[in-house]
């Protein structure tokens, strides 16, 4: 027996390894183990083909075969009678074919090897650590014989090296999809965008849009279905962006997904992919036994137009997101110069209310709800103030843009509530009687479905009867809600039954729908004062308070109007038998304190006019 090349293997096995310690690609370390290999045995010819997920052949290096024999078999499935390295691949164990002119394995590849001059074949499968077939190596010869001892010790030093190289070259990928790829969605992720972005902006001709995608209500989907629900919505949305543009869609984490749109030059052509992106949105699905209906909001750039950087372009994005939000939510909205000022202002108010939230300084102001004589008050509306540092007060509409971010909302109710309870408190131990106060309500106020909760907690604790309380809600709050609108009218109507009135506030100046009134659980009805400021002068005004205070006594509901600033006013009012009154005519918004006073100051109570009173049930 020949003596075995230790000192060669092993200076082999030393270059293969280092070349794997350095990071050389997985194809050149396959090369240069072929070409050891032959050096080594120099009368071999080899090979190393893989074996795809779904069991074809798929060579990856053989330096001194042509490339049309390679051609040739990839893609062919492997099988008991698949040459050598199909059979091997097959049966999980060497094959060794000493005459391939006479060989039934070879029978339908005859043709492929013989004109190489080649004669015989020995291939030796590569498994996994798992004992799966991931490649075979193999030896071709000029004449028809099997493997010397010699080429056996060279063979299985390369295929213990080559299974290393393919364990390693595995871990790379799982942690280049860890590093690169969403593991929820298998979407490309924020790093992969960045670099997906990078690579368009410095290419020679950048023609692309960018697409920032982001799912409704998720939220909502994870807190009353579970996250397995949330997690479906998500996968789903995915699925369907891939459909829509094929490698170009990214989750960028959460909600949020982006897209990039090649060869894209103006906003028409943005939106065109756009109103496909929602067209594939309008099918429902099945998740965890609930039918969903994914909805998404989009916001969108065009490189040039709207930037020129990565930065830039994705914030200018997100502010298109972001005003999409608010004005067309489940629509697109493409990017606009104007909306950096306007977004900007939002941010800056959000920043100025929620440091008042934290530091507490935030109050409620009141507003008297009067008989239109002006001689009964017949209640209060509280109004949230804003006490800066330097002591100036600001009311609610200045900071009406930070608003719209559903946590800030709630959080201001939150801190209004405690106070207005504690203010009623005070005015009941002093035996002033306050029939009504008025509590305005956002959208943001019934997400969390615990609204009765806070309400009792607040009031009920310290002693305040919740029949005091009038709800106002304006109809954005039935119709933008939580989901549909009848899960806002289920937590009023339950919140009914305790006593607590509904006022369906600023009418006129939303859907304006008069069926909303009979759909909705409402007692009063507030005329919004666009109508109150024009309607001596402007008829079609005119005519819709003359409608609505017919409408409401014919419904049993009580109507106040909003917005009085003169006298002329409450006299035409009074005329038309309109009762309640609110505005600067009767009194502006004061604190705590003024109010205590007016109250005081006032301290009567006229039989003449009835305290407001729900409608009575049909």
């Amino acid at each position: 027996m020949p003596p075995q090349p230790s000192f060669p293997l092993h200076a082999l096995q030393t270059e293969i390894l280092e070349a794997l310690v350095t990071g050389e690609r997985f194809e050149a370390i396959a090369d240069l183990l072929c070409r050891r290999a032959e050096q080594l045995a120099p009368e071999a010819v080899c090979s190393i083909v893989a074996i795809s997920p779904d069991g074809r052949l798929a060579p990856v290096a053989a330096p001194s075969l042509p490339q049309h024999y390679s051609d040739a078999i990839t893609g062919i499935p492997i099988g008991p009678d698949v040459g050598s390295c199909g059979t091997a691949a097959f049966l999980g164990q060497a094959v060794e074919v000493h005459d391939v002119s006479t060989d039934p394995l070879w029978t339908p590849y005859r043709d492929l090897i013989t004109p190489l001059g080649l004669m015989a074949c020995w291939s030796s499968p590569i498994k996994t650590r798992d004992g799966r077939v991931a490649a075979t190596f193999g030896f071709y010869y000029r004449t028809k014989r099997g493997p010397t001892e010699l080429e056996r010790a060279i063979v299985n030093t390369c295929v213990h090296l080559f299974s290393i190289a393919i364990e390693h070259d595995h871990a790379q990928q799982r942690n280049h999809a860890l590093a690169y790829f969403d593991q929820l969605t298998g979407l490309p992720n924020r790093r992969s965008f960045d670099d997906m972005m990078f690579e368009r902006i410095v290419a020679d001709d950048p023609a692309f849009g960018l697409l920032v995608v982001d799912i409704d209500n998720l939220k909502i989907a994870n807190d009353t279905m579970g996250h397995v629900v949330g997690d479906g919505l998500i996968q789903e949305v995915a699925g369907r962006l891939a459909d829509v543009a094929p490698n170009a869609a990214c989750r960028l984490g959460g909600d949020e997904f982006a897209v990039l749109v090649d060869a894209c030059r103006n906003h028409n052509e943005l939106g065109v992919v756009a109103d496909a992106i929602i067209r594939a949105m309008s099918e429902p699905f099945d998740c965890d036994g609930y039918t969903i209906m994914p909805q998404i909001t989009m916001g969108g750039v065009v490189y040039g137009i709207d930037g020129n950087n990565a930065d830039l372009l994705r914030q200018n994005a997100d502010f298109a997101l972001y005003h999409a939000k608010e004005i067309r939510r489940g629509a697109y909205v493409p990017f606009e110069k104007n909306l950096r000022t306007s977004i900007a202002l939002r941010m800056s108010q959000i920043r100025t209310l929620d440091q008042a939230l934290n530091e507490r300084r935030v109050i409620p102001f009141y507003q008297p709800v009067m008989s239109i004589d002006g001689g009964v008050i017949e209640g209060f509306e509280s109004l949230a103030r804003i006490r800066l540092d330097n002591g100036e007060i600001l009311s609610a509409s200045q900071v009406q843009a930070a608003l719209s971010d559903p946590s800030i909302a709630f959080r201001l109710t939150d801190q209004m509530l405690k106070q207005i309870a504690a203010n009623m408190r005070s005015w009941l131990d002093r035996g002033l009687s306050i029939r009504h106060i008025g509590i305005n309500l956002s959208t943001a106020d019934f997400y969390r479905s615990d609204l009765e909760r806070r309400l009792s907690e607040a009031f009920e604790a310290v002693g305040v009867p919740l029949k005091n309380l009038i709800l106002e809600v304006t109809e954005t709050v039935f119709l933008d809600g939580p989901g549909p609108d009848d899960k806002v009218v289920g937590v009023l109507q339950r919140l009914r039954q305790k006593g607590v009135m509904v006022a369906l506030d600023d009418f006129g100046t939303g859907f304006a729908s008069l069926t909303h009134l009979i759909r909705f659980p409402v007692d009063v009805i507030k005329i919004d004062r666009s109508f109150i400021d024009r309607m001596l002068l402007d008829r079609p005004s005119r005519l819709v308070v003359e409608l609505l205070l017919d409408l409401s006594r014919k419904l049993e509901m009580r109507v106040v109007a909003e917005g009085i600033e003169t006298q002329a006013q409450a006299e035409w009012l009074a005329e038309l038998g309109c009762q309640y009154g609110q505005g600067y005519f009767f009194g502006r918004p004061i604190d705590a304190a003024a109010t205590t006073r007016f109250i005081v100051a006032k301290n009567g109570v006229d039989a003449r006019t009835p305290p407001l009173s729900r409608k009575r049930p049909a």
